[in-house]
């Protein structure tokens, strides 16, 4: 690392004067107290290789608040963002702007994941095998072929046409179990490699927490690791990196994964090793079970392990597919040899073995921890430790099953590895305290005697914003719920013409309101733009409603956070209830039980931190600038009935409440 100079939270500070280097190199910005506090925070933390927690309120400026210290240090940082879209814009344009602000001829990188990049190898076998389901589909990968020939990076955010939720990207990428690595005809042209090589090579790269957590549970299996070494760390919107976490340090498989290697299984065998074996029955084998296994596993939902140790007919289903996998193994080892792709494919499937019957071991209790290895004498708290109690559960779609074991808690992991490197961990966002606490936050990741800084926003809520609680909606849990907040929301909604999100805690919610408030749309002489989550991708979405004229978005956790609209096309947000967990997930219920034995409230310690936190991000759509104004509309009046209420209040920033939605109906009318 190397040791920044005796005056860096100075030179910081000095950054953001009226009249320092940020103000000289931009017209319009404006010097903020809270800013420069959190730049010598962070400084600070970084100088000294301390853990620093800080909550920076909506207009604080807390992009610039840690990019400055990051530049000015001297050592290598990465910055991990909780969105590719945010790793996007700091790349492409926050820390260029800092960087010559700041007139340091630092290097930059950006690095994904994976499935970000097309891989030559496998755009060119797919398009060889020339099997699709759609006709289309051949015309989409034909775009990215011509895309990836004239392309520097690869990456999936610079190609032209191609749709965010398109299935044909998928055959245009390598996965960590089918890459070939040096080994591939193609590796001189890897974008992967390349990004990588970048890089190594940066003083500053953009990670996001999906990468950075790949990247700590690979180090635990003893893979080499993905990202360089850093003097510092950074997460931005860090509030998203315990879950982040629990997806990596947990182990999973799907009937995706499954299907996905017998469809390879087929194309592979057949144009490499058509003599050896009959890949075409094969490969049908494993399908047909995995359409049993579907069968068996009955309608969607999710299932904790009680449940799934009482269902005889899925754990029939899962062993004839596990002897099934024994076969295709010996398959493969026999064929293995005659390509580096059939090379792959059988570790792939060995794997994939391997992941299905220690699940199944896992579930009778005779297997050890996944993640687990056994231990040296007197070694303790290492990978197998902190998954001791992995919580293990399925989730049934419509197309498929995946089965999950889940850690309970990543805090011993994230805890271990912060102490391995003795680097800055720094965590950044505008939601990570609850009524200003921040126990829940710094517990979940490890590091309770984290330094924490709490900056409240700029912006005057209390002149500009109104919050309404109204009395008229009832008991969020009734049939008639939705039937009376579009009652009470309506006028609002008419009087403010649109410019509103409805945020709902559910898809049925979304269903139920949307087809209501198409309802009323109908019989209106200006009736609104309804825009319903799920009927086109969600940044069309929201490009289409930034150039509405009377737009009403309806969606759920996707539009909650991440999302911008400044200005008066965004200034009426309808939340429906309080943002409690379901009570099926069963992760939850396996933390609330393993709490309460341990004698502590889970409904004080997990579920209300929770919901608090998600009520304070999708309250934080509401005002984006220093000019704006707005209504803010919670339809669950136990935000102020019930004692817990206060804490869910006191977490929010300081709107003026209303009751009354009339009183509410003439502010906005006052407002237009």
């Amino acid at each position: 690392m190397s040791v920044p100079d005796h005056d860096f939270a100075g030179r910081v500070a000095s950054a953001f004067e009226p009249d320092g280097q940020l103000a000289r190199a931009h017209p319009g910005f404006v010097a903020r107290e809270g800013q420069r506090r959190m730049a010598v925070a962070v400084a600070e933390a970084i100088e000294q290789g301390e853990a620093l927690v800080a909550e920076a309120g909506t207009g604080t400026g807390k992009t610039f608040a840690y990019l400055v210290p990051a530049l000015v240090s001297g050592g290598r940082v990465l910055i991990s963002t909780g969105t590719r879209t945010l790793q996007d814009q700091l790349f492409r344009r926050d820390l260029p702007a800092v960087r010559d602000a700041l007139g340091l001829g630092l290097r930059i990188a950006l690095l994904k994941g994976r499935s970000n990049y097309v891989c030559h190898h496998h755009l060119r076998r797919n398009l060889e095998d020339g099997r699709f389901e759609r006709r289309e589909d051949a015309a989409v990968l034909r775009r990215i072929e011509r895309f990836a020939a004239i392309s520097s990076t690869g990456d999936r955010a610079d190609a032209p046409g191609i749709a965010e939720d398109s299935p044909v990207w998928a055959r245009a990428v390598s996965t960590r179990e089918n890459c070939l690595g040096q080994d591939c005809p193609d590796f001189d042209r890897c974008f992967v490699f390349k990004a990588r090589q970048a890089a190594q090579q940066a003083d500053v790269v953009v990670v996001n927490h999906h990468l950075f957590c790949a990247d700590l549970a690979l180090r635990d299996e003893g893979v080499s690791e993905l990202l360089p070494s850093a003097a510092a760390v950074i997460f931005d919107e860090a509030h998203q990196l315990p879950e982040t976490a629990v997806q990596f340090f947990g182990r999973s498989l799907s009937t995706r994964q499954l299907g996905d290697f017998a469809r390879d299984l087929l194309r592979i065998g057949l144009a490499d090793a058509r003599d050896t074996a009959d890949w075409t029955p094969a490969s049908g084998e494993i399908e047909q079970a995995l359409r049993v296994w579907r069968l068996a596993a009955g309608r969607p939902g999710r299932r904790d392990a009680p449940q799934l140790r009482g269902d005889r007919e899925q754990r029939q289903a899962l062993d004839a597919l596990l002897a099934l996998l024994d076969r295709i193994d010996a398959l493969l080892m026999g064929a293995a040899q005659r390509s580096r792709d059939l090379a792959r494919l059988a570790l792939r499937g060995a794997e994939l073995h391997r992941r299905l019957a220690q699940w199944l071991a896992m579930l009778d209790g005779t297997a050890i921890r996944p993640g687990a290895e056994p231990h040296e004498k007197g070694e303790t708290d290492g990978p197998a430790d902190e998954l001791d109690e992995a919580v293990l559960w399925s989730e049934v779609h419509q197309s498929g099953v995946t089965l999950h074991a889940t850690p309970l808690s990543v805090a011993p992991a994230m805890r271990r590895h912060r102490e391995q490197t003795l680097r800055s961990w720094i965590f950044v966002s505008a939601t990570l305290s609850v009524a200003g606490d921040f126990a829940h936050f710094t517990e979940a990741i490890g590091m309770p005697d984290a330094r924490t800084l709490q900056l409240g926003s700029p912006f005057d809520y209390e002149r500009n914003a109104r919050l309404l609680v109204p009395r008229d909606c009832g008991d969020p849990g009734s049939p008639e719920f939705a039937d009376r907040l579009v009652e009470t929301c309506w006028p609002l909604i008419e009087a403010n013409g649109g410019r509103a999100f409805v945020l709902c805690t559910s898809l049925r919610m979304v269903d139920r309101v949307s087809a209501l408030l198409r309802e009323r749309a109908g019989r209106q002489e200006a009736p609104i733009e309804l825009l319903v989550q799920g009927s086109a991708p969600r940044a069309a979405l929201l490009e289409r409603f930034r150039v509405a004229d009377r737009p009403v978005l309806v969606g759920s956790a996707s539009f909650w956070e991440g999302v911008d609209v400044a200005g008066r096309q965004l200034s009426l947000v309808i939340i429906d209830k309080l943002p409690f967990a379901p009570p099926d997930d069963p992760v939850l219920r396996a933390r609330i039980d393993a709490l309460r034995r341990r004698g502590g409230d889970p409904f004080r310690e997990i579920q209300l931190p929770a919901a608090a936190m998600a009520l304070k991000q999708g309250a934080g759509r509401l005002i984006r600038s220093e000019t704006d104004r707005g209504l803010l509309v919670v339809c669950d009046d136990r935000l102020v009935t019930r004692g817990y209420g206060r804490s869910l209040v006191r977490s929010m920033p300081p709107f003026t409440i209303l009751r009354d939605a009339g009183e509410a109906l003439a502010w906005l009318r006052d407002e237009a």
